[in-house]
């Protein structure tokens, strides 16, 4: 399959009138986020995701991309979603409650509980919907949510949603965490959420700890292995299976747009939890589904993932080269464990600094600033893919490592 991507061709520029009175306040906060170092710029990309990118018409080595394991590419899943879209249309067309449910999302889910060994799943446009649309069906005003200080936004705004008291423990604190829950007894119900690998640092969550803290106060266990998933564990499922904690965490959400490659969510457990979610969940039941031929690319990104382990192992090899490297040459990566490689910079603008002066050297390293990281810590992230080499991974080291000296 031969697939051309055409140039985007803009129409000429129309004149720009001021703002009206009432969204004057627009402009003010935008020359905020610029003296603050925090506006970001509008990219655009080039053809398909892959170990190098062309971003605004040059070409980087990319490790701005989530895609670990190289699948959001893949002609294969393209071939998988032109074949759906050709049987099934592209648009759902309806909620998944109406009539957007379709063939290709029923062998989706069972793919999912096949990758994840559940007995049940329920796919979502987005993981963000998965994730705010679970939380707020699980728990209401009364209840308590305890939630690690640095879960995603999605979790956040989960939180928030469910009208539930919320207490936010240090990051990867179980003892912390089980002293919210000793103050907290007579709740109606308790809901503990963590990310198992935060998207920012590369840290891991202490899940074995959490299990066993969620048992002995008897909370309910949420688990989001959106940056997990394909790359941790004997199956490729994530850290729950790595960890063995497959029984003590109650509800598993994650992603379809990492390294599975595709788009759209999904939670899996027991048979009753999702029953119940596909009558509370608003996230789900008022959206329309995702296209069929995103679920097929999905479904097929899940076959490869379990016919083609090779790719986890290397990348995960790959990425402890590296943070061994840079952690010899004494950068500060946090505590970072997998593929995720932060190098902190401090400041927005330091870190805005490094990522341009990477880009100088090929490299396209996004830098993550607040409010996606505390004050202070800003930081430039590498994503691995498998698709990088090693060739590759010493060109980042060296950059790293010659600008931060």
């Amino acid at each position: 399959m031969t697939c051309r991507t055409d140039p985007v061709a803009h129409p000429p520029p129309r004149p720009v009138q001021p703002l009206p009175e009432p969204l004057a306040w627009v402009s003010e906060a935008l020359d905020h986020l610029t003296a603050d170092g925090l506006r970001r710029p509008h990219r655009i990309r080039s053809g398909r995701q892959g170990g190098t990118v062309e971003l605004d018409g040059r070409s980087l080595i990319n490790f701005g991309s989530n895609d670990y394991l190289g699948y959001a590419g893949d002609v294969r899943l393209t071939k998988a979603a032109s074949k759906a879209a050709c049987s099934e249309g592209f648009g759902a067309g309806a909620s998944p409650l109406v009539s957007g449910h379709s063939q290709a999302h029923e062998r989706l889910e069972h793919a999912i509980n096949q990758l994840l060994d559940v007995p049940a799943s329920v796919a979502f446009p987005s993981g963000f919907a998965a994730n705010s649309a679970t939380i707020a069906a699980l728990v209401g005003p009364g209840d308590l949510i305890a939630s690690d200080e640095r879960n995603h936004a999605s979790i956040i705004d989960g939180c928030r949603l469910s009208r539930a008291d919320v207490v936010i423990y240090p990051h990867r604190d179980a003892a912390a965490l089980e002293a919210h829950l000793a103050a907290a007894r007579g709740r109606r119900r308790r809901l503990i959420v963590t990310d198992t690998l935060f998207s920012m640092d590369g840290t891991i969550a202490p899940l074995v700890d959490l299990c066993e803290v969620a048992r002995r106060h008897g909370a309910m266990l949420m688990a989001d292995e959106a940056h997990a998933t394909g790359v941790f564990g004997k199956r490729g499922s994530g850290l729950v299976e790595l960890t063995g904690c497959e029984h003590g965490v109650h509800i598993r959400t994650g992603t379809l747009s990492k390294a599975i490659g595709a788009a759209g969510g999904f939670v899996a457990g027991h048979p009753d939890l999702i029953e119940w979610l596909r009558h509370a969940a608003r996230g789900w039941i008022f959206s329309t589904a995702h296209p069929p031929a995103v679920a097929a690319a999905a479904t097929r990104a899940i076959e490869l993932i379990a016919a083609e382990p090779h790719r986890r192992q290397e990348l995960l090899g790959r990425a402890a080269v590296l943070r061994d490297r840079l952690l010899t040459a004494g950068i500060d990566i946090s505590a970072a464990a997998a593929q995720i490689v932060p190098i902190v910079a401090g400041t927005a603008e330091a870190a805005v600094g490094l990522s341009a002066h990477l880009a100088t050297r090929g490299l396209f390293v996004p830098a993550i600033r607040p409010p996606s990281v505390p004050q202070g810590r800003s930081l430039v992230r590498a994503s691995l893919s498998w698709l990088h080499s090693d060739t590759d991974l010493d060109h980042l080291a060296d950059a790293i490592i010659t600008c931060r000296r």
